[in-house]
């Protein structure tokens, strides 16, 4: 590595640090949208659609891992991501949504507490979740299809795929890298009907002055997961991509709201505020 590239490369960590400690001041001031213009792979075609991750803080109960919406149980704060994808496959639709819970207290809670996916489409729809223990992750899995069936599954200790998206944005630098275990993404398992479990992934983590690159790369399923995002603090995330053997799935940022109470948006007056955010009025 030259001198010019090794500067770069200790200017875009420095910019990773200094953000991870304006998590608390940033992110307690309402909800973040962004909209992503999306292209799924999806029976070895691509088909256009829109994705939302939507970035909120709540009060989280730890032994019920639940939101606290009374009592005074013991509690955590988290950054909750919700991911939700609607895309066609000709005729029909498709629905999904993942919800994600990290705590911001990343030293006393390095992995996610929960996290939990729906899959519909005209055909069913299944249930994923996966909660935290205290060195595992309990699985529960409900689904219309007789091969997957009902399930609860206790996994050893890994990383989830799916806590990686909040992570990133609570603090970049403690993205696990290098060789290690990982539950793929709830979609990805569900649309592939894989067994849920963990398999060896190899990561990369490209840090640069504007944008950083986190590269996730799992050999035995084919698969690669890039996500790329402002090195920059609060690593607004500007597009990912899902590589896999019929074709990549991409998405792209295409609007972005800070600061939005929508839970309390839900007059119909309020329906044309989905302009802003480059969705329509009437639709889903």
């Amino acid at each position: 590595m030259n001198a010019a590239r090794a500067a770069l490369f200790s200017l875009s960590l420095l910019t990773l640090e200094l953000g991870a400690n304006q998590v608390r001041d940033f992110w307690f001031n309402g909800a973040e949208l962004n909209r992503y213009e999306l292209t799924q792979m999806r029976y070895g075609k691509p088909h256009p659609g829109h994705a939302e991750l939507i970035f909120v803080t709540e009060p989280f109960l730890i032994d019920e891992q639940v939101k606290r919406e009374f009592g005074n149980g013991p509690s955590t704060d988290v950054l909750k991501l919700n991911t939700l994808r609607t895309f066609n496959t000709g005729l029909y639709s498709y629905r999904t949504m993942t919800s994600t819970f990290n705590s911001i207290e990343l030293e006393s809670y390095p992995h996610a507490l929960k996290t939990n996916t729906t899959i519909q489409d005209w055909c069913g729809q299944a249930f994923q979740q996966i909660k935290r223990r205290e060195n595992s992750w309990a699985v529960e899995l409900r689904s219309y299809f007789q091969a997957s069936g009902d399930q609860n599954i206790e996994l050893a200790d890994a990383w989830l795929e799916d806590e990686l998206w909040v992570l990133l944005r609570l603090d970049p630098l403690k993205l696990p890298t290098g060789t290690f275990q990982v539950v793929p993404g709830a979609v990805h398992t569900r649309f592939t009907h894989l067994p849920i479990r963990s398999v060896s992934a190899e990561a990369k983590l490209f840090p640069d002055r504007k944008t950083s690159l986190y590269a996730l790369r799992y050999e035995s399923i084919s698969r690669t997961l890039e996500i790329e995002f402002d090195t920059a603090f609060p690593h607004v995330i500007r597009a990912w991509k899902e590589i896999g053997p019929d074709g990549s799935t991409i998405a792209k940022l295409t609007h972005r709201q800070m600061n939005v109470p929508y839970w309390s948006q839900n007059r119909q007056s309020d329906a044309e505020k989905r302009k802003a955010l480059g969705l329509d009025p009437v639709a889903n």
